[in-house]
């Protein structure tokens, strides 16, 4: 299961665009908590830490330990607004968890034993259809990734869903058996035709042998003048 990170917040009073916009300009980012019966409750992050976090790739996968004016709050991303063009973060919102919060969340999915997988070893290629799956589970148990293992996949092999074997706790969220991956067969060098080299060759040939006994033909006739 993944770890926890921490950052520090403060509960902000005024709302709208323009508060938002000047909390932007000092370098923080506005964000609201909501959830678990409470109401919301509007704050506002560093934009440097929060940055961070966000960069590491894990922030909508791993719960926060937000120390909101020195009070402790257990919160998970499940949405952030980004500018069009910076691509910087202008907004977080947070939803407030328990040990009783189940939700769905996309995880990544990761392969093990690539180097000992045999359809990989014959020259097959790894064909991944999803790179993530959208799982159910506790909000305080969410897996760092869905592991996948391809010790024993030949080429022609398919990865379902049926196949793989979820942490305790976890589900996926649809239904249906659905592909994952799977083990190509690999893709043939282009090969020159020999007959159509041969005759290629053989034509270059013929053709070299023709003007030679053109030119012979030639000379016979000069010396047959010639007399």
């Amino acid at each position: 299961m993944s770890t926890r990170y921490t950052l520090k917040a403060s509960e902000r009073k005024g709302t709208g665009k323009g508060t938002a916009r000047a909390l932007r300009r000092e370098g923080s980012v506005p964000a609201v908590i909501y959830g678990d019966n409470k109401e919301p409750v509007t704050i506002c992050l560093d934009g440097n830490e929060l940055t961070k976090e966000y960069m590491r790739g894990h922030l909508f996968t791993t719960v926060c330990e937000l120390d909101l004016d020195g009070k402790k709050e257990l919160v998970l991303a499940r949405d952030a607004q980004l500018h069009p063009v910076k691509d910087n973060i202008l907004h977080v919102d947070y939803l407030r968890v328990t040990k009783k919060t189940r939700i769905p969340v996309n995880v990544p999915v990761r392969f093990v034993n690539e180097e000992t997988c045999p359809g990989l070893s014959d020259g097959g290629i790894l064909a991944v259809a999803r790179y993530d799956v959208e799982v159910y589970c506790s909000a305080l148990e969410i897996p760092e990734a869905i592991e996948i293992d391809l010790a024993e996949t030949q080429i022609h092999d398919t990865i379902k869903s049926s196949s793989i074997k979820l942490p305790s706790g976890v589900s996926f969220t649809i239904d249906r058996d659905f592909t994952i991956a799977s083990i190509a067969e690999p893709k043939a060098a282009p090969v020159e035709d020999e007959e159509v080299a041969e005759g290629e060759e053989g034509g270059a040939a013929e053709g070299e042998a023709s003007d030679e006994a053109a030119e012979g033909g030639d000379a016979a006739e000069e010396e047959k003048t010639e007399e």
